[in-house]
């Protein structure tokens, strides 16, 4: 029976979990050397001792459901705090390359799943279900988080209980390869002089490798906007975030009750309602008292307990039922991934080639963070600019991703999987080709680009 009691414990072993995972990380070479973050090995200590392997963590029956609770949290975070303002133009002018490839790789690889990876299953599986394929990208080039978000939708409109499980999979297996076999691709890289700033794969600085920073280098969570006599600066912040969801949980329940035929994806009502207290505290003239880093660093905490939720509570049946069409399925998507990185971005991108690709390659199998890890590694001291023409085009991209991911499963369902793998592919085609358009418009501007890199990498 499932009580208050049992949600309490169910974070205390995992936070217990999480404490042994970060243990391990600061300690073992393995570990530092690939980069395992600590939710991940979380994740396998409470699968391993959770009832399914060793049978020493109880997690409750509800265990399974955090990952998709807690992703509709993390999205009530997006926009609550958020001040900077949207330059189309300026982002178009800078950095259209980055956006263009950024947009481009993550619509392609989803179109790619649906169409070859859906059409795959429905001739040589066709008793599993095509929009399975959806759960390929989800996993890799969105994460845990995305893995929850997709496959808790296709859960509902499909009545199924698998699919965040089967999302999990995906997730855990693309955020691994995206670490280890990024790193073999920077090696080869060096050794064939694609990288411009490193000979051979640097080691990151300690703090990367062991995830502990030195005192001296600490960086602040935030600032305080509240006086604590009157409440907690974390605890109003908190109170948005938990608001934003409420009303979000709130909405869906109204428009299933009026619209039942429908499914309404709980993350992006969620979205929308942070969107909406965010439009309200600037009209009352509070969005001063909201720290956006302060939101961030929460949804960050999210982060870690949906990744070692959603690995914890992976079904090894599911695995076992499905272990053929995921394999699939994962080779479709480390291909795709090296396709447009080594094949795409070789040829697209205006500078810095391989720094670009790379961190591209990391955050569509794995996360953005993983991309981060990888670009370190080639660019240690950010002289590419990767990092900064990425945050000017994130800054339309999140918008559209957003919206994007939270309707995707209703169209793969509605109007088939490869029927909408075909428009993906075609739509992230035509954004490769805008970058070709760009890239030929602007050549002689940035063939001095080009010049100037090597300027810099002498």
């Amino acid at each position: 029976m499932y009580t208050a009691y049992s949600l309490l414990l169910d974070f205390c072993f995992m936070s217990g979990a999480l404490f042994i995972a970060k243990l391990l990380r600061s300690k073992i070479k393995w570990l530092q050397n690939h980069y395992i973050p600590a939710s991940v090995i979380a994740g396998f200590i409470g699968l391993l001792l959770g009832p399914q392997v060793a049978k020493l963590i109880p997690w409750s029956s509800e265990a399974s459901s955090y990952p998709y609770l807690l992703i509709c949290v993390l999205f009530a975070t997006l926009f609550i705090g958020r001040k900077e303002k949207v330059k189309v133009k300026k982002v178009f002018k800078n950095v259209g390359d980055t956006f263009f490839m950024n947009m481009g790789a993550e619509i392609f690889t989803f179109g790619m799943a649906l169409l070859v990876g859906g059409g795959i299953l429905m001739i040589f599986f066709p008793n599993i279900f095509p929009e399975m394929s959806l759960l390929l990208p989800a996993g890799f080039t969105g994460g845990h988080g995305y893995a929850a978000a997709i496959g808790g939708s296709l859960n509902q409109l499909l009545g199924r209980e698998d699919a965040v499980s089967i999302g999990q999979v995906f997730a855990t297996v693309g955020l691994l390869v995206g670490l280890i076999v990024g790193i073999v691709c920077i090696n080869i890289a060096a050794k064939r002089g694609a990288t411009r700033f490193v000979k051979k794969v640097s080691s990151l600085p300690e703090e990367y490798r062991t995830g502990l920073i030195n005192e001296e280098n600490a960086p602040s969570l935030g600032k305080a906007t509240m006086h604590p006599t009157s409440m907690a600066s974390l605890t109003w912040n908190l109170t948005l975030i938990l608001c934003a969801t409420g009303l979000g949980y709130g909405a869906e329940r109204l428009l299933n009750m009026w619209f039942p035929e429908l499914g309404f994806p709980l993350m992006c009502l969620t979205m929308i309602a942070g969107m909406l207290i965010q439009l309200v505290l600037k009209l009352i003239k509070y969005d001063k008292y909201v720290d956006k880093k302060v939101i961030d660093g929460i949804g960050s905490s999210v982060t870690d307990y949906l990744v070692a939720f959603g690995v914890a509570t992976i079904k090894l049946s599911v695995i076992a039922e499905f272990w053929l069409p995921i394999v699939i399925l994962c080779v479709l998507g480390l291909t795709m991934s090296l396709l447009v990185v080594f094949v795409f971005g070789n040829k697209l991108f205006h500078n810095f080639w391989f720094e670009r690709s790379i961190f591209i390659f990391g955050w569509i199998t794995g996360v953005v963070a993983v991309g981060i890890t990888l670009l370190r590694c080639v660019d240690p001291d950010m002289k590419s600019k990767t990092l900064d023409d990425y945050g000017i085009a994130y800054s339309i991209i999140s918008i559209v991703e957003v919206f994007f991911v939270s309707f995707i499963p209703l169209i793969a369902v509605t109007i088939g999987a490869v029927w909408a793998g075909a428009i993906f592919t075609v739509v992230g085609l035509l954004l490769f080709g805008a970058c070709a358009l760009i890239y030929g418009i602007q050549k002689k501007k940035w063939a001095e680009l080009r010049e100037g890199e090597e300027a810099i990498n002498q």
